[in-house]
């Protein structure tokens, strides 16, 4: 059986580890042996099918400025730790012997990690079972502030993988998009579509509401608030809406905005039948993460989305600036977000056609399917 070692890590949301356990649960699902090594905070609930996961000593980041690099503890990361990564890392991938390793957004971001990453790709360029070494990216990266970095990643890509799988549509988006050097991947990138949960509701909840939502909520409270303060500005103010409060929103807000629910304003926490209630929603409002923003898409639910923007960055904004071209989603630009402009794109969304264009939405099966492929293609 193909063996494969997924490497993933994220730091602030939980994006990148939903999008690796749906990629990792379709590889199982063809029959790989999966192993995903994980090395954010722990996620309950967490489903990876016949996946199996591995938790790496747990890292994060405070802030969207993404420094200083924190211990499972909240603590700054010490050599030490690193040591302690670099060496787990190290034992799973001699555990596994993989045929395939697939490492998740790097050599195009996650640089704090080439610690352990660098070590790893080594270990794969002259390991018996010569794997095939594939870097997984969504489909916008984030811009490059620094002279030189774009070259870098580039110049890492070439001397360490084989392929590079890019998971968006080139319809919406291509690489070039938000990386200038894509040209030179050219030969080596493969569009998957886009990687969503494609499961169908289950029942009835969230019928004719509007979902505020805002990821894992590290960064969502202003979303939140400005939600609740739009609603009876809104022509939707009649309808029911469900304001969800991720585990890692900040301390307090889930009651302070629970302070203000009402008949027919229902706060309360992130929940797992998330897909149930965007299925059956009349309006999404959300920010525009990879994750929820494909959700909503691939449901066709009217969606208001506010990108974040804060530190910097830049993937959310010009991925809701590519989706409302195609007349996909309303944008409110985060300097832009108050109760009054949210309330009138919120009535803008309920009031538009119906979208004709729908982005490919089989991005986990497809890439399932080259994996097995390219592995199956090893010396």
């Amino acid at each position: 059986m193909t063996r494969v070692l997924l490497w993933v890590q994220h730091l602030l949301g939980i994006g990148h580890l939903n999008r690796a356990a749906l990629l990792a649960a379709a590889m199982a699902e063809r029959g790989l042996d999966v192993t995903v090594a994980s090395g954010g905070y722990p996620v309950p609930g967490l489903t990876l099918g016949r996946a199996r996961l591995v938790q790496l000593p747990a890292a994060r980041v405070a802030d969207a400025r993404f420094t200083p690099l924190l211990d499972g503890h909240g603590l700054p990361a010490t050599d030490a730790w690193r040591a302690r990564r670099r060496e787990a890392l190290a034992q799973l991938y001699h555990e596994v012997e993989p045929h395939v390793v697939i490492t998740e957004l790097y050599p195009f971001g996650r640089r704090p990690f080439r610690f352990e990453l660098e070590p790893l790709l080594a270990s794969a360029a002259h390991g018996r079972t010569k794997p095939v070494v594939i870097a997984s990216v969504r489909d916008i990266l984030i811009a490059g502030t620094k002279t030189g970095r774009d070259r870098e990643m580039v110049d890492a890509f070439n001397r360490h993988y084989n392929q590079l799988l890019v998971h968006g549509d080139p319809d919406v988006a291509g690489l070039e998009a938000s990386f200038p050097l894509a040209a030179e991947l050219a030969d080596r990138i493969s569009y998957t579509g886009y990687v969503v949960n494609n499961a169908p509701g289950q029942g009835s909840q969230g019928s004719g509401e509007v979902i505020v939502s805002a990821g894992g909520g590290a960064v969502g409270a202003a979303l939140l608030r400005a939600a609740v303060a739009a609603r009876p500005l809104s022509k939707a103010a009649a309808l029911p809406w469900r304001v969800l409060v991720g585990t890692a929103a900040p301390a307090g807000l889930a009651d302070e905005l629970a302070a203000q629910a009402r008949d027919g304003l229902v706060v309360e926490p992130a929940r797992p039948d998330f897909t149930t209630l965007l299925s059956n929603a009349a309006l999404s409002v959300s920010q525009a993460g990879y994750n929820t923003l494909m959700e909503v898409v691939a449901r066709r639910t009217p969606a208001v989305v506010v990108p974040f923007a804060d530190g910097g960055q830049t993937e959310q904004a010009l991925r809701a600036r590519l989706m409302a071209r195609r007349g996909l989603v309303e944008v409110v630009e985060e300097t832009d977000l108050r109760p009054g402009t949210l309330a009138a794109a919120i009535d803008r969304a309920l009031a538009a056609p119906r979208r004709e264009f729908m982005p490919r939405m089989d991005g986990a099966a497809v890439s399932a399917d080259l994996v097995a492929t390219w592995a199956g293609r090893r010396p």
